[in-house]
C-alpha cells in the first residue's frame, strides 16, 4: 500500500463518516456543515487522483453555492435550526436499504468488470471542458443557473409576508396612498 491509497482510503473514511452524520444529525444547520466536509472530502480524493479541475469545480460549485444555498434556505424558511424531534424517525429501515442497495452495487461492479484493468483515455484539459461547457452545453448551462435564480428569488418572496401585504394595501386604498393612520 502507497501514501496515495493510504490518503485515498482516509479522506474516503471521511467521506463516509461526515455523510453518515449528515444523515443521521437531527440539527439542520449541523447537517449542512458535515455535507461541506462531506464535499471537501471528496475534492481531496479528487486532488489525489490528479483531477484538479475536478476538484476545484466540486469546491466551488458544490461547496461554495450549494451548501451556501441551502443554509441560506434554511434562514430565510426559518426552519428550526436546534434538534427536531419530528426528525426523529427510526433508523433501521434506512439502513437495511441503504446496505442492501449497497450490497448489490458492489455485486453489479464486480460483475461488470471482474477485477481487470479498465483503459482510460486521455486525461482532459480545462480548454476541452470549456469548450464542451460554453459550445454544445451551453443551453442546459444558462437554464440551470435561471432555474437556481428562480428558487433563491421564490425563497426571499416566501420568506417575506410584507411585500405582497404592502400591494395589497396600495390596492385597497383609494388614489393608491397609504391608508390613513398607517406608518410605513
Amino acid at each position: 500500500m502507497t501514501g496515495v491509497d493510504a490518503l485515498l482510503l482516509a479522506l474516503g473514511a471521511v467521506a463516509v463518516g461526515s455523510g453518515m452524520l449528515v444523515v443521521a444529525t437531527r440539527h439542520l444547520v449541523r447537517a449542512g456543515l458535515y455535507l461541506v466536509v462531506c464535499l471537501g472530502a471528496l475534492a481531496g480524493m479528487y486532488l489525489v487522483l490528479a483531477a484538479e479541475m475536478v476538484a476545484w469545480v466540486q469546491v466551488l460549485i458544490y461547496v461554495g453555492a450549494v451548501v451556501v444555498l441551502l443554509l441560506f434556505a434554511v434562514m430565510l424558511t426559518r426552519a428550526p435550526i436546534g434538534a427536531s424531534d419530528d426528525l426523529d424517525r427510526p433508523g433501521w429501515p434506512a439502513a437495511l436499504i441503504g446496505g442492501g442497495v449497497g450490497l448489490g452495487l458492489s455485486a453489479l461492479l464486480v460483475d461488470a468488470y471482474r477485477w481487470t484493468a479498465v483503459d482510460l483515455p486521455e486525461p482532459g484539459t480545462a480548454e476541452r471542458i470549456g469548450e464542451q461547457v460554453f459550445g454544445s452545453w451551453v443551453l442546459p448551462f444558462e437554464v440551470l443557473s435561471v432555474l437556481l435564480l428562480s428558487a433563491l428569488v421564490g425563497a426571499i418572496v416566501l420568506s417575506r409576508p410584507d411585500i405582497g401585504r404592502a400591494s395589497r394595501d396600495r390596492a385597497e386604498t383609494p388614489g393608491g396612498g397609504t391608508p390613513q393612520g398607517r406608518s410605513r
